[in-house]
C-alpha cells in the first residue's frame, strides 16, 4: 500500500495578492477549475495501490482542506493539524509514526500540495520506478530534469546508477545522490544545465515508513521524540487530529533534506520530465499558462490594447491595459499588484512591508471562508460594516454574544432559524431581525439551499475578536 502524504502548509507570499495567510496558494485554482490541493490528489487517482491521502496542514486551513477534498469525492485517511510550522522533517516524522501506528509499514509518497505537473503519464512512470527502489529500502527523491538555468531551485547531483533487484526493463532511470546543492547563481546554473549531471530538487519523496523513521531516529532523534510526544498528547477534533501545541513547538525546525537526505547512505533519485513547476511566482504562472496570439496569459474580465508577453488577472471587475510588455497585473477586491515580469521575486518584500504595517490584506481577502459558509465584506467604515453572509444547508453558527456592536440581519435567499435571547424566530426572504449588544444569539440554515443574508454591524468596535462563544460545534476557541 502507498499512502500519499500531502504537505499543505505554507502561505505562498510570492503570489500575493491572490495568496494570503488564511487563503494560501495550495487552496487556490491557479491553472484550472480545481485547486492545487485537489490537483495533487487527483493526479494519483489512477495509480495502482494508492491509498487515501494523509494531509498535513495549518489548523487555520482545516475546514477549507476538508471541504475541497469532499468536492472531489476524497475521504482522507487523516488530516493532521500543525499548531505551528516546523518544516518538513517534523511533519514527516509525524506522518511516519501515524502510518506505523496500526502495525503496517506502507510506502509514504510525500507531495507538496502546490505543484503543477503537466504530463501525468510521465509522472506515473517515475512513481513506478520510485516504488520499485523504495521497496528495496531506498529513500527516493524525484529530481526534475532542468529545462533552463533556473536560479530559484536547489539542485541534486546525480551519482551512479542504482542496482535493481529483479526485472527492471520497464523502469526509468534511478541514480544514487552525489550531493545536494543550494540555489546557484546564474553562471553556476548554466554550468549545471550544460553538464547534464544535475536535477532540480522537487521536494517530492517516496520511502517506507519504517526506513525513514529509522533514519530520522539515527540523525535527529530529538525531532522523532518531540513528534511522538505531540501525537501522544494530541487529540481528535471532529474529522481532524490536533498535534499537541507545546510538544510540537518544542520540536526543532529542520527540512527532511538537511535532517536525513544529505546524510543517509540509502538515498536515491529518480529523474523525470513532466512539465513540472512549483508555481512559486507570477512569472511561473505566465510560463505554464495558455497564451493568446500576443503571448499574454489572461484570466477574468480583461480588455487589452497593444499588450504583449504579460500575465493579467481580474477577480472582481474590468481590468483594462494599454501598451504593456512583460508585465504582471493582478486585481483582487482590495488590492492590485503591478510588476515587471523580471521583478516578481520582490513581491515577498512588499508583503513584508505590509506585515510590518499590520495590514489586513496580507491575512485574508474580503471573502473569508468558514466551516459553516463564507462572509464577504461589502462596506467597511469606522463605526459600521456591511457583509454578505452565506450559510450552507444544515449548518449552524455558534451560540454567541458580543458587547461592542449591534447587528441587523436581512435574508436575501433561503430560510434562517434565529435564536434571539429566549425566543426562536423563522426568517424567510426579505424578512429581518435586530441583535442588540449583549444579546445571546445563534443562526441556523434549516433548509436545503444555501442561506444568504446581509449583516449590518454598527458600534464602537467591530472586530471579529468581540465574540464570546457559548456553544460551538466546530472546535474553534473564543
Amino acid at each position: 500500500m502507498i499512502y500519499p502524504v500531502i504537505l499543505a502548509g505554507g502561505s505562498g507570499t510570492r503570489l500575493w495578492p491572490l495568496s494570503r495567510e488564511l487563503y494560501p496558494k495550495q487552496l487556490l485554482g491557479l491553472v484550472n477549475e480545481t485547486t492545487m490541493l485537489q490537483d495533487t490528489v487527483l493526479r494519483l487517482k489512477d495509480f495502482e495501490g494508492m491509498g487515501d491521502p494523509m494531509v498535513i496542514c495549518n489548523e487555520n486551513h482545516r475546514f477549507m482542506v476538508a471541504e475541497q477534498l469532499r468536492h472531489i469525492d476524497t475521504d482522507p485517511a487523516s488530516i493532521l493539524l500543525e499548531p505551528v510550522g516546523r518544516n518538513t522533517a517534523p511533519a514527516l516524522a509525524v506522518a511516519a509514526l501515524q502510518a506505523r501506528s496500526g502495525g503496517e509499514d506502507p510506502l509514504l509518497l510525500v507531495l507538496p500540495a502546490d505543484h503543477f505537473i503537466q504530463n501525468i503519464p510521465a509522472f506515473h512512470q517515475a512513481l513506478r520506478t520510485g516504488v520499485h527502489f523504495a521497496e528495496q529500502g531506498y529513500l527516493i527523491t524525484f529530481g526534475i530534469v532542468p529545462e533552463a538555468p533556473e536560479t530559484g531551485y536547489g539542485y541534486i547531483q546525480k551519482g551512479k546508477a542504482l542496482s535493481s533487484d529483479g526485472n527492471s526493463e520497464k523502469l526509468s532511470e534511478a541514480v544514487a545522490i552525489s550531493q545536494f546543492v543550494e540555489k546557484p547563481n546564474a553562471d553556476t546554473a548554466r554550468r549545471y544545465l550544460a553538464s547534464g549531471e544535475y536535477c532540480w530538487n522537487s521536494g517530492m519523496f517516496l520511502f517506507k515508513a519504517s526506513v525513514v523513521l529509522a533514519e530520522l531516529e539515527r540523525f535527529v532523534p530529538d525531532i522523532v521524540a518531540a513528534a511522538g510526544k505531540s501525537m501522544e498528547n494530541g487529540r481528535a477534533d471532529l474529522d481532524f487530529f490536533r498535534l499537541d501545541r507545546a510538544s510540537f513547538e518544542a520540536c526543532p525546525s529542520d527540512s527532511i533534506d538537511y535532517a536525513v537526505m544529505e546524510k543517509t547512505d540509502r538515498g536515491g533519485m529518480v529523474p523525470f520530465q513532466a512539465g513540472w513547476n512549483d508555481l512559486g511566482s507570477w512569472e511561473a504562472l505566465w510560463q505554464v499558462g495558455k497564451k493568446d496570439e500576443f503571448d499574454n496569459v489572461v484570466h477574468g474580465d480583461v480588455l487589452l490594447h497593444d499588450v504583449r508577453h504579460s500575465y493579467l488577472q481580474a477577480r472582481t471587475r474590468l481590468l483594462a491595459a494599454v501598451g504593456l510588455e512583460n508585465h504582471i497585473v493582478v486585481e483582487t477586491a482590495d488590492a492590485v499588484l503591478i510588476s515587471p515580469r523580471n521583478r516578481v521575486q520582490d513581491v515577498k518584500k512588499l508583503v513584508n512591508k505590509l506585515k510590518k504595517a499590520k495590514r489586513e490584506e496580507t491575512v485574508s481577502h474580503k471573502t473569508v471562508y468558514t466551516p459553516w459558509g463564507s462572509t464577504e465584506i461589502l462596506v467597511k467604515a469606522d463605526r459600521f460594516q456591511v457583509k454578505r453572509v452565506t450559510v450552507k444547508p444544515g449548518a449552524v453558527l455558534s451560540l454567541q454574544q458580543h458587547f461592542n456592536r449591534s447587528e441587523h440581519w436581512i435574508v436575501l435567499q433561503g430560510t434562517a432559524l434565529v435564536t434571539r435571547g429566549e425566543e426562536e424566530i423563522l426568517l424567510e426572504e426579505d424578512r429581518s431581525t435586530f441583535i442588540p449588544p449583549g444579546m445571546v444569539h445563534r443562526l441556523k440554515n434549516p433548509g436545503k439551499i444555501p442561506l444568504e443574508f446581509i449583516e449590518v454591524r454598527s458600534g464602537s468596535y467591530l472586530g471579529e475578536d468581540d465574540i464570546v462563544r457559548l456553544e460551538e460545534v466546530y472546535g474553534r476557541e473564543g
